[in-house]
């Protein structure tokens, strides 16, 4: 990075979930039925590192497993602009700005669709101006948080306005029907996701680099294309159906060092210099898969297990969270490292430094 021009620097970190379900209860109210009491299920369940999500659709009592696409996008439409709201809102007020000082919204959701889409709805409720810049980033999934942080870091740069960064999901939204047969693999994919995903909104304010925060150094990308199938997200009648290949942790074991490594070295620094590790945890595996091959311990990525604990997996907007969450432990100068990773199967870095 050119030190002649000024970066961008995440100035205010907030979030806002729905109301909170306990994990354990909700497997014994609910989807120990759904599984038919199947006892891979519910190892699948006990071993999700999750204690507690939140939801906006909360089975027995909302139970949409049975809804259509439609009524799901329109429970979207309902819960996720106030959520996403509230998120801005405290993120702004952290970072000491006014929506009227917004050079640019981006939103990134890849758990709903409305149109107009929530960019344009919160920057009215909020009262942003008519003119600030939007990007809705659709369907990337659980790392599109750090594209998201690199084109708002962008727009900061080449423009010298301040930006917001949103990500909102709601997957709660998309639980599936409950097999009408004994359990094959795909149902057991399904049983992972519905023990691993909760609903969040996750806000990041980037402005001129003043003040405390964290610098956007670099975001680099890496994805394995003969993989693509390892994880989908499908739009179906009923909802969006996820598909997860147990060879995603292999994957990730393959490229995550070698991402890392070459995006530290492009500023000289290496695995040991990194003061604070923000890993999505997509589970517990993956967590322990990113670790074994960073050499890192456990307590080194505690927030990122207390992140998984606490809320579970909110799709994009669970590396926000654990970046919230870190960011109190930092020292001026402090590097620290964001990883996430999605469908493609790709893996995204971003380089930050207090």
């Amino acid at each position: 990075m050119n030190p002649s021009i000024p970066g961008a620097r995440v100035t205010g970190l907030a979030h806002a979930v729905p109301p909170a379900v306990d994990h354990q209860a909700l497997w014994d109210s609910f989807f120990r039925d759904h599984y038919r009491g199947d006892r891979r299920a519910e190892r699948i369940w006990r071993s999700a590192g999750v204690r507690r999500r939140h939801a906006v659709a909360v089975p027995p009592e909302l139970d949409v497993s049975t809804w259509g696409t439609g009524a799901r996008m329109r429970r979207y439409a309902a819960e996720a602009p106030p959520l996403g709201k509230e998120a801005v809102t405290a993120a702004l007020d952290r970072a000491g700005l006014t929506p009227g000082e917004v050079g640019m919204l981006a939103v990134v959701s890849c758990t709903g669709y409305i149109t107009p889409g929530i960019d344009i709805l919160l920057a009215r409720d909020l009262g942003m101006p008519d003119n600030v810049q939007r990007l809705l980033v659709g369907h990337m999934g659980c790392y599109a948080a750090l594209p998201g942080l690199g084109a708002a870091s962008d727009f900061v740069v080449a423009r010298g306005r301040p930006a917001v960064l949103l990500c909102v999901e709601l997957p709660s939204l998309h639980i599936q029907p409950a097999p009408d047969r004994p359990l094959i693999h795909d149902d057991l994919e399904q049983a992972v996701a519905h023990a691993l995903f909760g609903d969040a909104a996750a806000a990041a304010v980037l402005d001129r680099g003043v003040g405390a925060g964290l610098d956007v150094v670099s975001v680099a990308a890496r994805t394995e294309a003969a993989a693509s199938d390892h994880m989908t997200w499908d739009v179906t009648d009923l909802g969006f159906r996820m598909g997860l290949s147990p060879r995603v942790p292999q994957v990730l074991a393959e490229h995550a060092r070698p991402v890392v490594t070459e995006l530290l070295a492009e500023h000289g620094l290496g695995i040991g210099d990194v003061a604070a590790w923000a890993v999505h945890p997509g589970g517990p595996r993956i967590v322990e898969v990113v670790g074994e091959q960073l050499g890192l311990s456990k307590s080194a990525l505690q927030q990122s297990y207390q992140t998984l604990r606490d809320y579970g997996n909110c799709s994009s907007a669970t590396v926000l969270l654990v970046l919230e969450r870190l960011t109190a432990g930092l020292r001026p100068g402090d590097p620290a490292v964001a990883l996430a990773f999605g469908p493609g199967l790709t893996l995204y870095a971003a380089l930050l430094v207090a």
